[in-house]
This record gives C-alpha cells, structure tokens and sequence, in this order.
C-alpha cells in the first residue's frame, strides 16, 4: 500500500489548522499567565522539556503552518492577489484590536492625566498597526501596578510574519519558490543559521526571530516538497523518539525542532480530530489573550497563573468572537473580488455560516 504523503493529505476535504491554531492560541495564554499574575513559577510545558515554555511552542506551531499555507497560497495565486490577501486576513483585525487598546482601554485605565497629549498614544497605534519593525508595548499609566506593564505582549510576531511574506513573495517575483531553487536556498539558509548560532549564544530575542524564520520557511519547505514527504506513524514516532534521545544534549534544538515541524503537519491531516469548519477565532484569540489577562490581574491583583488562564480565555474569547463575526470575516469576503485562491482543500464555510464545498482556509 502506497503512503499517504503531504500532497495526498493537502487535497483531502478536511484539515486540523483551525483547531492546532486554537489550541495553540489557547496555549499562548496559559504560558503567558506565570509571566503576568501573582503566581511565580514556570508552566507545566517549560518544566517537563526544560528548553521553552507554551507560548513559544505556540509560536513555533503557528509560523510551521504559516509556512506552509502562504508558500501554497503564493503558488495559487498571482502575486498582487497574494499581498492583497495577506493584508486583508492579518490587518484589519490587527488595527481594531490596536484602537480599542489606545483609545478605549487606555483612556478607562490611565492614571496619566495628559493621556490623550502624550506620544506615546499615537506611536503605540501607528507603529503596531503599520506592523513597524519595532513593537510598541505601552501606554501612559495603563498597568502601571501590574507585575508587567505591557499592553499587548504578543504583538512582537506579527511584524516579523508579515515581513516573511514579504520574502516570499520577492521568491515568487523571481522565481525563487520553484522546487530546486527553493531547496537550494533552504539549504543555504540552515547552514548560515547554525554556522551562526554556533559562532556566539544568540539573545534572547534573537533567538526568538531566528526560531521564527526557520520554522516558517521548514513549513514553505514543506509545501514544495509535499510529494516526497510522507504522512506516517513509525516516522512521528521517530521524530519524538530523537527528539528525546537528544534532551539535555546541546542538540536538543534540532530534535526539537524536526519533531514539531513533521509533528504539527502530520497533526494537521492523519489524525481524525474535531474539525473546524465554520469559524476560525485563532487570531483573535491570539490578539487579546494578553490584554484579557492583563485586566484580569486589574480587577484581581492577586489572581494566580491557573485562574487568570481561565478567565482571561473566557473574555479573550469574547473578544475573538466578536472580530471574527465583525471584522475578519466580513473582511475575508473581499477576497473575492480579488480572485484570490484559497491555499488548501478543505471543505469549509462561508464567512455567513453556509457550508459550501471549497478550498478556502482562514489564511
């Protein structure tokens, strides 16, 4: 019997990224909680891999399949509608979240009388909804009394996401994400990443972007390659098994990193998992969870990690709801007259809730 490979699986009606991305989101929110309530500690995922905490596992989950859907979109679409369709499923949900926290949240919780003549208001909502390379955290007297004093800590990944489809649509305009090309400079690009991260310890946010990158671009990789890839059991379990013969070895980082990227794809397809179809609230989640938390720990200073997981997904949840019903998916209806191409087969809905057969996707 012929092996279910990564190309078979992509044509299959149904898929498992709208529910990795929800729990991932999910997951970004609890490993956030030991950072911004009373409790001390670190999350259960940090003390069992002692290497990284939820939140950045998260991360890592949601640019493998970023990868991997945009390098599809990109080979669907022309490159005007694929830049287009970025822009209409990252910005406009970005931008609301942005003005509700400048200029709803700050001035409800600032206890600086000058708010609305400070500098900091503006470059706040300018720079993050531009997606400027620097992440702007704060705003005048808003958690100031909080353990952390950040308005939306999660923000710092959306500029460099935005910035790698950028790189891959400069692949597309030369012809870069054709199969050996692309091969040729994913090869080229490991190698000048661990010829770097061997010559000194990167920084904590260094580490951060380059875990970024080379996972989006191992999901793009992927994509390219998806006819030679299989989709299998004994393979999953030889990633995990590697990956714990290498735990609290120096190497660990690259069993870690072959057994989340295979892992996460073949998530997405083999197993028979609750598929999602109708509404996809990652995003939102994701975009709220932190300032949900943050004003949990106002209302209760002394909330601890587990309980403020708890509320605060209720109320981000609340809040990526209503984006979802009242931004991005009005927003993704523009996609049509666009003629932009979904990425991957899946059977979904209609931003109006209507099943219909298709091969639209949340990204």
């Amino acid at each position: 019997m012929t092996a279910l490979t990564l190309a078979d699986a992509s044509e299959q009606p149904a898929n498992n990224f709208n529910l990795i991305r929800l729990i991932a989101a999910w997951a970004v929110i609890y490993g956030h909680s030991y950072a911004i309530s009373a409790e001390s500690g670190q999350d259960l995922i940090v003390r069992l891999l002692g290497f990284k905490f939820a939140g950045g596992i998260a991360v890592d989950v949601f640019f493998v399949i970023s990868g991997f859907l945009i390098a599809a979109s990109l080979e669907r679409n022309r490159l005007p509608s694929f830049l287009v369709s970025r822009a209409i499923r990252i910005l406009p949900a970005l931008i609301v979240c942005v003005a509700l926290c400048a200029f709803v949240l700050g001035p409800l919780l600032s206890t600086a009388a000058d708010y609305w003549h400070r500098p900091e208001v503006w470059h706040y909502f300018v720079d993050n909804a531009r997606l400027a390379r620097k992440t702007e955290y704060f705003l005048p007297g808003v958690f100031e009394t909080l353990r952390n004093h950040a308005i939306n800590g999660s923000l710092w990944t959306l500029p460099i996401e935005a910035r790698l489809y950028l790189w891959l649509a400069v692949f597309g305009l030369f012809s870069l994400n054709r199969k050996v090309r692309f091969n040729v400079l994913f090869v080229l690009l490991v190698a000048i990443g661990l010829w770097q991260a061997t010559r000194s310890p990167l920084s904590p946010s260094q580490s951060d972007l380059a875990y970024c990158r080379a996972f989006f671009l191992t999901g793009a990789f992927a994509w390219i390659n998806r006819s030679a890839i299989p989709l299998s059991w004994p393979l999953l379990a030889a990633t995990l098994v590697a990956a714990a013969v290498l735990h609290y070895t120096d190497y660990f980082y690259i069993g870690y990193f072959i057994a989340l990227s295979y892992g996460t794809l073949f998530l997405a397809y083999v197993p028979k998992l609750p598929v999602i179809r109708h509404h996809d609230l990652s995003y939102g989640l994701y975009l709220y969870g932190w300032p949900s938390q943050q004003l949990v720990q106002t209302v209760a200073p002394s909330t601890g990690a587990l309980a403020n997981t708890f509320w605060a997904t209720l109320l981000a949840g609340m809040f990526a709801a209503a984006s979802w019903f009242l931004v991005e998916a009005p927003a993704m209806r523009l996609k049509s007259r666009f003629r932009i191409k979904p990425a991957v087969a899946t059977t979904s809905a209609d931003p109006t809730g209507t099943i219909v057969p298709s091969k639209e996707t949340a990204e």
